[in-house]
């Protein structure tokens, strides 16, 4: 439920230009050339079908209300030794040329950005919203994965191929939440729920991690942004599961393939596991020795303010991520330690560039041909291409969340809030207001997993500065 909104314009206009400013600083902009859009819609026009047919099988899509660019589907059934996951990706390749301007614009954006006030796409939106976009009711070409697991989640077969498929509904976490809760969900919907919850078991196994602490979201609806603090419903642990599954499936196929590009990130050091041992003890809720640090994370409890501190500090164990190329020997390093496992990413093509590079090599390896040579040697071009993308992305997001934030509060200056103390150090604190939902930073002398009240000093919109202080007791 939104817990603030701030109108578009508030504030003498202050909002719209600093948003429009973070574009120009950023040097984004939604709009393609005018060659961009042209092969765009030649491609839209012109992309043949893969041969193969899928369209008995009645897929279905999961993402935020109002998407569009729907890069994943998914059928699933129950076998009588376990499960059956079908899981169908947008087919990209089929539309982008290799070395044409749709690759060149994509490799220079590298992935969708998101915000206030609009998308920056990946792709022209006749592709990312229309013509490669698995919307329901239309026959689509896609990447298949097809999955054989046993009742424990275990992977017994794994297939990959092109093939044509009709999504038959379009479907938002809510909606989903809220059928197989009511349990009026059709079986293959229903059957998310049990089939993530045992990967959720199989990650526990393997010492993957879910940080899963509340998100902080803007919304623009209408003109009127809404600023959110929401906690992930468990349909979207359940998505993300089968997700990861394809990830690991990526990663194994090109690991036995001795090519190919891995999402990494190394395992926490003993340094900063000691550190957070050691917050953890003082904010009231020890991690036992005994328990693998994924499965601590999934019992704190984010309305609890000390155990929601936990959390942010457990921030620091999930650091290092990046994409390790290999040709010949495997990486020494190459698994992704949230995960568990080696991984890939896999299943975005439409909106992150790596991926649709994924999928042509997972392919050609899976079905025993030879490795496009466009994709291949673009592969060691694809690190830097993400790093670079991956720190606009960021800054973008922060900044423009920051933006939001100040707009919010920029008539309340002098006013005294309830909040919660996430994070403290020398002084200074990052603290997360009851209401609106804002995290700020706060002077004073304070400690993580206190519930303080703290005066409001400073709220600029252009900069996007917001700043407390902590009242006295």
């Amino acid at each position: 439920m939104p817990l603030t909104t701030v109108r578009l314009g508030d504030a003498d206009g202050e909002l719209a230009a600093a948003l429009a400013a973070l574009r120009a600083e950023l040097d984004v902009t939604a709009a393609f050339p005018a060659e961009v859009e042209a092969e765009a819609r030649t491609a839209a026009a012109d992309a043949t079908l893969p041969d193969a047919d899928l369209l008995d099988v009645p897929f279905f899509t999961i993402d935020p209300a109002g998407s569009l660019d729907l890069d994943q589907a998914m059928h699933l059934e129950r076998t009588d030794d376990g499960y059956r996951v079908r899981y169908a990706i947008a087919d990209v390749p089929a539309f982008v040329r290799p070395g044409g301007a749709i690759d060149a614009e994509a490799r220079s954006r590298g992935q969708t950005l998101y915000l206030p006030d609009g998308r920056i796409p990946l792709h022209p939106l006749v592709i990312s919203e229309e013509a490669a976009s698995l919307l329901p009711g239309q026959v689509r070409g896609a990447y298949v994965w097809t999955f054989e697991l046993d009742r424990e989640g275990r992977q017994t077969a794994i297939s990959l191929g092109r093939a044509r498929i009709r999504s038959t509904e379009r479907l938002d976490y809510e909606t989903v939440q809220s059928s197989i809760d009511a349990g009026t969900a059709p079986e293959s919907l229903a059957l998310l729920k049990e089939i993530g919850l045992v990967l959720i078991q199989r990650e526990r196994d393997r010492g993957g991690a879910s940080l899963g602490r509340p998100e902080q979201e803007v919304r623009d609806v209408g003109g009127r942004y809404e600023l959110i603090r929401r906690h992930p419903l468990p349909a979207e642990d359940w998505n993300a599961q089968i997700s990861v599954l394809t990830g690991m499936a990526a990663a194994r196929i090109m690991i036995e393939g001795r090519v190919g590009i891995l999402r990494t990130m190394p395992p926490p050091s003993e340094e900063s596991i000691s550190w957070f041992r050691r917050r953890a003890a003082a904010l009231g809720t020890p991690w036992p020795a005994t328990v693998e640090y994924g499965e601590y994370l999934r019992t704190l409890d984010p309305d609890d303010p000390r155990q929601l501190a936990i959390m942010h500090a457990a921030a620091s164990l999930f650091r290092g991520a990046g994409y390790t190329v290999f040709e010949g020997d495997v990486p020494e390093n190459s698994v992704q330690s949230a995960v568990g496992a080696p991984y890939a990413h896999t299943t975005a093509p439409l909106r992150r560039l790596v991926d649709r590079f994924v999928l042509v090599v997972c392919d050609a390896l899976a079905n025993g041909r030879s490795i496009p040579a466009w994709a291949r040697t673009a592969l060691p071009e694809l690190p830097p291409i993400m790093a670079a993308s991956d720190a606009v992305a960021g800054r973008a997001d922060h900044a423009a969340v920051s933006a939001v934030e100040a707009a919010v509060l920029s008539s309340r200056v002098g006013e005294e809030f309830d909040a919660t103390v996430i994070a403290a150090s020398n002084g200074t604190a990052q603290i997360q207001l009851v209401d609106p939902a804002v995290t700020a930073s706060c002077d004073g002398d304070l400690e993580a997993g206190a519930v303080i009240t703290a005066r409001l000093v400073t709220a600029d919109i252009a900069t996007g500065t917001v700043r407390f202080t902590a009242k006295k007791s």
